[in-house]
């Protein structure tokens, strides 16, 4: 029972904000408490009457009311709820978020909360396909903000596409779901190391040797782990990502500076290698920019150390489990358990980076081995991939 949840539900403006009439109702039904901002956009489809009469509670509208402010400051408000739901959210409201703009109750509270934000967006096909939509989503997306929706149907305005909101049945569901999340920690005991993105070795002070990883499976993966209770340490080499929220994260550049990283996080129940480590690194690095001089340069590299076997063959401090990540071009699942086998891990997600479609992308496909079993898991987002095999780290764990 949700007794003691309560949920902010935030309607926009657009001809969807009157299923949220239903949504108020649902969440009521699973004993969920819902106070609503209905934003002035929103006030020309539903009024704060109808919305009162189902909430049970004040409906708040104005930034500027001192009534409101006294009885429930915008911080106040932002803060009291487990969760925060937009529903119906337009292009308007995430550009909003998206851009930390502040220009009314709802958007002010948005960017004031620190607790979990879910959007159900509502718009024309158009919009949502729109380059700007796009880029706010994926900023939404990158900053934590979970989605439920849209889905492909006919709009009011007669256009079919993606774009119109999710029915109010599927809204209830996935806010009900995850607020009983909030409360399943099965890795509370546990503790857990995830590297993740690339490793940068230097040539000289200016050039590198380096790839294209993202580092986003891997910190969907720790802050997964985070969310169900372990204390999870993000090891992270150069990536363009905030940091995400986990107990402990840990930036650095080389491969050495990982490893001894690794070694300073031990001992842990869980490591989880999804950081593209360079294999190679440079013997000698220049201490001086090198100078073109119109012949050929010269370059002796040496194997990097091998953070993943090292963790696996470890005698003392070693984790209970150990999962490695394995990017190969051909010959998928054979490399992979050669891998497995090689690397002494426990578990190998493969993936075939030949396509294009891992690498920097998001979403994965991966084939999952073990010593006494293979998956093949269809191409999912990488956060569809950390929960996946999240789940499967609480059931080997706890049986």
């Amino acid at each position: 029972m949700n007794k003691s949840k309560k949920v902010l539900l935030i309607i926009t403006g657009g001809i969807a904000a009157y299923k949220s009439l239903e949504i108020i109702r649902g969440l009521k039904a699973n004993n969920i408490d819902v106070t609503c901002i209905l934003t002035k956009s929103g006030s020309e489809f539903v009024t704060p009457l109808s919305i009162e009469s189902l909430s049970e509670n004040k409906v708040y509208t104005d930034l500027f009311n001192l009534t409101d402010e006294h009885e429930m400051g915008h911080i106040q408000l932002s803060r009291q709820a487990d969760i925060i739901l937009v529903a119906p959210a337009t292009a308007n409201i995430m550009s909003k978020i998206a851009y930390g703009n502040t220009d009314d109750l709802a958007s002010t509270v948005l960017v004031a909360t620190n607790k979990p934000i879910i959007v159900a967006p509502a718009m024309n096909v158009r919009m949502w396909l729109n380059n700007a939509t796009q880029r706010n989503i994926q900023t939404l997306r990158n900053d934590g903000i979970k989605f439920v929706g849209p889905e492909n149907g006919e709009m009011a305005c007669g256009e079919y596409g993606e774009g119109r909101m999710s029915e109010p049945s599927e809204i209830i569901k996935y806010t009900n779901d995850f607020i009983n999340s909030l409360d399943f920690k099965p890795l509370r005991d546990f503790s857990a190391l995830v590297t993740s993105g690339p490793t940068k070795e230097m040539i000289d002070p200016v050039r590198f040797i380096s790839n294209e990883s993202s580092g986003k499976q891997g910190y969907t993966i720790a802050e997964k782990l985070s969310s169900l209770g372990a204390y999870t340490t993000l090891i992270s080499g150069p990536t363009k990502l905030p940091n995400p929220n986990v107990d402990k994260v840990v930036h650095v550049s080389s491969a050495d500076e990982m490893m001894l990283e690794c070694d300073k996080a031990l001992p842990v129940n869980i490591a989880i290698c999804a950081a593209a480590v360079a294999d190679y690194k440079v013997m000698k690095q220049s201490e001086t920019k090198i100078k073109k001089n119109g012949s050929r340069l010269d370059i002796t590299l040496e194997e990097n150390p091998d953070i993943l076997s090292r963790l696996s063959k470890r005698n003392d401090k070693r984790p209970d489990l150990v999962v490695g990540f394995a990017a190969e071009t051909e010959k998928l699942e054979e490399n992979s358990k050669i891998k497995l086998e090689k690397k002494g891990c426990d578990w190998i997600l493969g993936n075939n980076v030949s396509n294009g479609q891992v690498i920097g992308k998001d979403t994965n496909e991966i084939h999952f081995i073990s010593k006494s079993e293979t998956e093949n898991w269809k191409q999912m987002r990488k956060e569809e991939v950390a929960e996946k095999l999240s789940h499967k780290i609480v059931q080997h764990l706890k049986s």
